[in-house]
């Protein structure tokens, strides 16, 4: 059971918020204030009710005990019904109470590669994509393509994108992984089922203050774009790479006309891998004690079937089948699989957590 003193501790801090809104000034605090207040609107109002619920039972359970028998078997009835619903609203705040990942409300580097399947898999690539994309729109949230390389038949090699908005990377943390498709590609023409595959890696954009580059560990190199883009693209050393001696990431980027800009793109991808990349150390030792199914994030691992045929997504990690292939493809049934992974993420947490 939650201690009381939790509860009112959570209440009193919201109220603390609420307040200290009316007198704000500064445009920064303000807005600190008000994210604040949004994050703990739920947590708080969860709090109350199930305070008001411990107060109703507390007085139940006196009238049960009273002196008139018909005030005292209403009692015991409405005293019942809190002990049934009280579990309900203990479990659902406990979720709400869980330690937030700090980077569940940052942007992200969206990157989807065409993996296993030839052309087959590039054609994939692009229908990932485009899904993310409309997942995004559904959401309010903006889309910047940072770099792309186009396949001869259509869909994407590789593709990078920006994707901004309010919580992003808490939304399409888990989507990292190997996406597999069975189908029978247009180009099949004895209509046999072929299975491809790509990959998604979700990378939070951290802020300045998160990655720290020493320019010295930095070897950039500029060159000639090559491929589509303009006489100005294929004519001057436009594009940037951007090497980081100590870990060995390299960066490119040249789809802008200005080195400027392609640089500015580098940088910002770079830091978004080495953030990822800290992050993920920092997972291995936490997984060394215990391992997450849902949020290990690994890109060799295979995540997702997109099965054509049957009409149907599977998320291997938490045996969920959605026959809404369609829907999950157009972004609109997408948050039914997220939804559930976020749900294992927590209950799994939680289960670690009383454990202790």
């Amino acid at each position: 059971m939650i201690p009381q003193e939790k509860l009112d501790a959570v209440i009193e801090r919201f109220e603390s918020v609420e307040a200290q809104m009316q007198t704000a000034g500064g445009a920064e605090d303000i807005v600190r204030l008000s994210k604040e207040h949004a994050e703990l609107r739920p947590v708080a109002e969860s709090a109350r009710e199930l305070t008001a619920a411990r107060r109703e039972l507390e007085e139940a359970e006196e009238l049960a005990h009273g002196g008139d028998p018909d005030m005292a078997a209403m009692a015991k009835e409405e005293a019942e019904a809190l002990r049934e619903r009280m579990p309900g609203l203990e479990k659902a705040l406990e979720l709400m109470l869980l330690p937030k990942d700090k980077a569940d409300s940052a942007p992200v580097i969206l990157e989807v590669r065409a993996g296993t399947g030839g052309d087959e898999a590039s054609l994939f690539a692009g229908d990932l994509f485009s899904m993310y994309q409309r997942y995004a729109a559904s959401r309010g949230w903006r889309v910047e393509v940072l770099s792309a390389s186009e396949s001869d038949v259509g869909g994407y090699k590789e593709i990078q994108a920006n994707v901004s908005g309010d919580g992003v990377f808490g939304r399409l943390k888990f989507e990292s992984g190997v996406h597999r498709v069975q189908r029978v590609p247009e180009t099949e023409t004895q209509g046999r089922i072929h299975t491809s595959a790509a990959t998604v890696a979700v990378l939070p954009e951290p802020e300045d203050v998160d990655v720290e580059i020493n320019e010295a560990d930095l070897r950039i190199d500029v060159f000639r774009a090559s491929g589509p883009g303009g006489q100005s693209v294929n004519t001057t050393d436009s594009a940037v790479r951007i090497t980081h001696i100590p870990t060995g990431v390299v960066v490119s980027q040249q789809d802008e006309k200005s080195q400027h800009k392609n640089r500015a793109k580098a940088m910002k991808v770079l830091r978004a891998r080495l953030y990822e990349a800290e992050r993920a150390r920092l997972d291995a030792e936490r997984s060394a004690e215990r391992q997450s199914q849902v949020g290990s994030g690994d890109r060799s691992e295979r995540i997702r079937t997109y099965n054509f045929p049957q009409g149907r997504v599977t998320d291997h990690r938490i045996g969920l089948t959605v026959h809404k292939l369609d829907k999950v493809l157009a972004g609109e049934a997408l948050d039914e699989v997220i939804d559930a992974l976020l749900v294992a993420d927590q209950t799994e947490r939680l289960a670690a957590m009383e454990e202790v």
